[in-house]
């Protein structure tokens, strides 16, 4: 491919994390340095954005608030849970994208997100092509789950890692400081792929870690959970600290959360609205061993403390988004950045590189079943080796009057 002169747009889609604007700092600054691209967008709420021809001028952003995008929560320019049916049965949102890109002169995509952001760009991706409308497109990893295929990890993974074994860590303190007998569970994120909730066996390496680790790689039964549970408190004095993932699910293939809850609601891709199994595993071991327990739910807590991010997630992320700006100057489209883990000096070394989409998109990669102990309980010190290394340095937050200082984005409408 030659020279290709025009504008881009970035969105951002799917749940947040602590570190997602990262990515977006890293996409925005080089953006802004590149001869070629002409002007630099960003979609209010992704795609969507686009479609309402609702986005930003991000040239007209102060450059020290693009570099606050680096210790900022959350995506700054909204997010989407919006899904682009198949192009063969609606085409009706990508003729209007392809209107969108020829009104703007847009030339590069960029799109941040996890397994459904992936599909999403994939099939923009083949549709301008198919189109004759020349644009690069690329996609920049994101997802606290850590679950994309072919990336040895994803950005915002490392970060809820460690807010995850941290928080587990602290409470195990408070947990024992009564000597009467006491239960607490945990819930954490992971609809089909337990890799959060197994971080907090960083937190056992450290020896302040859960009891008890329930993934949903492994079937889950609630009569083994509670013989688990009496096993524990036996050889606790009556303490068990549990940490399971918010998708656990029988051997039926039937989520734990829906077996005591009516119709979970679902979004726009079909996933049910988790959350609540900590509660409701706690009350059932209360009516079983008739003790003090507690449920705690991370819920958005663990995708947006970026008080306790981890600093080599931060520079990872946004090196993602700058290295998806470079390969598509450079003529790449239809790919997503991808991590290279290089363990060749001695130590951990992140390499960049990219993948074609259509073998991301929609495909989960799971905890490996050799990382899980046999009983199902807990996570090997192969997981600790792996995960260890990605939770790694501290956060260069700026604060004022010991408060965070977020980015404060001019949003300027470039809307013609």
């Amino acid at each position: 491919m030659g020279v290709l002169k025009g504008a881009c747009m970035f969105g951002q889609s799917g749940g947040p994390t602590s570190v997602i604007n990262a990515s977006a700092a890293g996409v925005f600054i080089e953006a802004l340095k590149q001869e070629n691209i002409t002007k630099v967008y960003g979609a209010a709420h992704g795609i969507r954005g686009i479609l309402d021809e609702d986005f930003y001028d991000m040239g007209m952003e102060d450059i020290k608030e693009l570099e606050l995008l680096k210790n900022t929560p959350s995506s700054s320019l909204g997010s989407v849970r919006y899904k682009l049916k198949d192009v063969t049965v609606d085409d009706t949102d990508y003729k209007r994208l392809l209107e969108v890109f020829k009104k703007y002169d847009i030339r590069y995509f960029f799109y941040n997100g996890g397994n459904d952001s992936m599909d999403t760009c994939n099939k923009i991706s083949k549709f301008m092509a198919n189109s004759g409308w020349e644009c690069r497109v690329m996609g920049v990893p994101k997802t606290i789950d850590n679950d994309l295929f072919g990336t040895d990890h994803c950005p915002g993974f490392g970060s809820a890692a460690k807010y995850v074994a941290t928080t587990v860590m602290e409470i195990k303190q408070d947990a024992n400081v009564y000597d009467t007998p006491m239960i607490t569970v945990i819930e954490a994120m992971g609809r089909n792929a337990g890799w959060i909730t197994a971080s907090a066996a960083l937190a056992g390496a450290k020896g302040h870690g859960a009891d008890l680790i329930y993934l949903p790689e492994v079937d889950f039964d609630i009569e083994k959970f509670l013989a688990d549970v009496k096993v524990k408190m036996d050889e606790n004095k009556g303490k068990c600290l549990v940490v399971v993932s918010e998708g656990i699910h029988d051997k039926d293939g039937v989520l734990i959360a829906e077996k005591f809850a009516e119709n979970l609601s679902k979004d726009a891709f079909g996933h049910a609205q988790l959350g609540g199994i900590a509660t409701t595993l706690a009350n059932l071991c209360k009516e079983k061993f008739g003790c003090k327990t507690r449920g705690i739910e991370f819920s958005l807590m663990q995708r947006c403390g970026a008080h306790v991010a981890s600093g080599r997630d931060i520079e990872e992320a946004f090196n993602a988004g700058a290295t998806a700006v470079k390969c598509a100057c450079d003529g790449m489209t239809d790919k997503m950045v991808i991590f290279v883990r290089d363990m060749s000096s001695g130590s951990y070394e992140c390499k960049y590189d990219v993948l074609d989409l259509n073998l991301v998109a929609n495909t989960e990669k799971k905890v490996p079943l050799e990382w899980i102990t046999e009983n199902g309980t807990n996570l090997s010190d192969e997981f600790v080796k792996y995960a260890l290394p990605l939770i790694q340095g501290e956060p260069n937050m700026v604060k004022e009057d010991g408060l965070p200082r977020f980015a404060k984005l001019k949003k300027v409408s470039a809307k013609k």
